[in-house]
């Protein structure tokens, strides 16, 4: 018959050798899908960086390449925008009479989740500096994979103008 005080020095025995073999296990390197969502997270971050530059340069229709076409859903003010044409034109409406009403557009602490390899969740906050109505909030987007390019399928955004 085994006495308990064995059976208690045989338990810690096995666990530190547990604990042992865990650290000896060789550092491995990144998977090839780790490496794969990093490389699709750097090509949806130059999407957002192109639509940022497009608008800072006033060419609304090189923004809207981002987005999917025809078929973006944009949720803005409280309602949704028409589509990809009825978003434009919003755009045009709204901001594009000159380089003070467009302002300065900057997305920053970005955060991207890749859910599928043609799927992706995008979180930012946002800036828009001008002169008169300045606004920031926040964008939460569903990036899809189409055609091997990343386009916004789903755009929310929650602003506020600051006081």
């Amino acid at each position: 018959m085994i006495q308990l005080s064995s059976l208690r020095t045989l338990a810690v025995i096995v666990l530190i050798a547990a604990v042992a073999a865990c650290k000896l296990q060789p550092q491995r390197e990144p998977t090839a899908a780790a490496v794969d969502a990093e490389t699709e997270k750097q090509a949806i971050l130059a999407v957002i960086g192109r639509m940022e530059a497009a608008w800072n340069r006033g060419d609304f229709r090189g923004y809207m390449e981002g987005f999917a076409n025809p078929d973006v859903i944009f949720v803005s003010r409280g309602q949704f925008q028409k589509d990809w044409q009825g978003t434009l034109d919003h755009y045009v409406r709204d901001y594009g009479t000159s380089a003070q009403t467009r302002g300065t557009l900057h997305f920053f602490e970005i955060q991207i989740e890749m859910l599928a390899p043609d799927a992706a969740q995008l979180i930012s906050r946002y800036r828009l500096d001008r002169p008169q109505h300045p606004q920031d909030g926040i964008n939460t987007r569903l990036m899809r994979k189409r055609a091997g390019k990343w386009v916004i399928a789903l755009n929310h955004v929650s602003s506020r103008e600051p006081q």
